[in-house]
């Protein structure tokens, strides 16, 4: 397959659930621009909707508008689809306010777990019962809360963002601490909205919010173009015979761009144009084409930036030459789907070298043609991921099902068909 053209990726999903939910603690009007519109950003929009939140309808290429007022407890469960982000950060949100709340998902949202925010909420000062041993449903009441300061077990930008959330709801500072940092997509717009927030290395200090907080001025947001979608039209320009695409407007924040630094080392070509700032986050556009690739081994360190970037790495590390190893990856088990599992049973089942060696995904590349059937799980990342496996000379890659990549792609597949042409 041969690459051509020009791509706007969607908006980023990481930052579309956050301003939605900042626009709607913040009793303004407040304009989004280049939301996402995935089935994920419509699950926060609809919660938002039954706390009492005006949100209008998520449409791509039309702005979003949101209008915060004070929240309400729902006269129903709030429905959080497949979203871990929207779950987290509501419940978040909620901690702050004065009402109760029931939040429940999907089958793949219930299994995934929420004690590793629910008890430093409850420490905060928040009432959450929860039904099961860790997932949803679980309900919150929320209220006063104080001060808190909290290390986290994991490097997580939810748990992260989801005291921030807190703290913001509740008006009360927050100091958060990780192993390794995470995603700053809370504060950087926090940040940018003039909250007195701080970051020290892998610690963040929300000291307090602006004097007017709630009742804060209008104001609009523009979303940078997602940068994990468009990883995967990245890897599909990577594993092209010829030619070269432009992704426009994409956000390259340091603590996103791991996959781009991994790629560069295995001998991908990527390069940034026309680098600026976007309501506090770094934007670029990316000129990607065909590359010859190695191996290359992945440390600890590494995987916070680039987590939701292992199914393409993976996939990418299957056509290289010689062996990848991707190191302390088992968070990978409680995402969307047993991904860690679901990655090595795929790249066996179409010809690949492939094994977990515990918490290690070890893949060793093949020029052979990838052939096979793969179970996607109903997890997007992996169907996205083997999708662009399949455009490979001579490969014959059948997926379980497609409509995943709604959650967080819905344009994905015609992309994916737009930017390439089979000689």
């Amino acid at each position: 397959m041969r690459v051509s053209g020009e791509v706007a990726p969607p908006g980023d999903k990481s930052v579309t659930h956050r301003a939605l939910i900042l626009g709607a603690l913040s009793h303004a009007r407040v304009t989004v621009h280049g939301a996402l519109t995935a089935d994920d950003a419509r699950s926060t929009a609809r919660v938002l909707r039954q706390l009492g939140v005006r949100v209008g309808s998520l449409r791509r290429g039309r702005r979003v508008v949101v209008v915060g007022r004070p929240w309400v407890s729902p006269s129903r469960t709030l429905n959080c689809g497949n979203a871990g982000t929207t779950a987290r950060l509501t419940l978040g949100a909620i901690a702050g306010q004065p009402i109760e709340a029931r939040l429940t998902g999907d089958r793949s949202l219930r299994r995934r777990p929420m004690q590793r925010v629910a008890v430093p909420l409850k420490a905060m000062g928040a009432t959450i019962t929860s039904e099961g041993e860790d997932g949803l449903p679980l309900t919150v009441r929320g209220g006063a809360l104080r001060a808190f300061s909290y290390h986290t077990p994991v490097a997580s930008a939810q748990i992260k963002a989801a005291l921030l959330f807190a703290g913001v709801s509740g008006n009360v500072p927050v100091t958060v601490s990780e192993p390794a940092k995470s995603r700053d997509h809370s504060e950087r717009l926090f940040a940018h909205l003039g909250f007195d927030v701080h970051t020290h290395g892998t610690t963040v200090e929300l000291r307090g919010v602006p004097e007017s907080w709630p009742a804060v001025p209008n104001f609009s947001l523009e979303i940078p173009g997602d940068a994990s979608s468009s990883a995967f039209l990245v890897g599909a320009a990577t594993l092209a015979d010829g030619g070269e695409i432009l992704l426009r407007s994409v956000g390259v924040n340091p603590t996103r761009t791991g996959f781009l630094e991994v790629l560069t080392r295995m001998g991908g070509h990527v390069h940034r144009l026309d680098e600026r700032d976007v309501c506090g986050e770094p934007v670029a556009d990316l000129a990607v084409r065909p590359a010859t690739l190695r191996g290359v081994t992945v440390g600890p360190n590494e995987i916070p930036a680039l987590i939701d970037e292992i199914p393409m790495l993976a996939v990418l590390a299957s056509r290289a030459e010689g062996e990848s190893r991707f190191r302390e990856v088992g968070e990978l088990r409680v995402k969307e789907s047993d991904r860690l599992g679901l990655l090595a049973e795929n790249l066996r089942a179409i010809g690949v070298r492939a094994a977990i060696e515990d918490n290690d995904l070890v893949v060793v590349g093949s020029d052979q043609p990838p052939r096979g059937r793969v179970e996607t799980g109903g997890d997007h990342r992996l169907g996205m991921a083997f999708a662009v496996l399949g455009t490979t000379a001579g490969g014959t890659v059948e997926l379980s099902e497609t409509r995943s990549a709604a959650v967080s792609y819905p344009d994905f597949f015609s992309d994916l068909t737009h930017i390439g042409s089979h000689e």
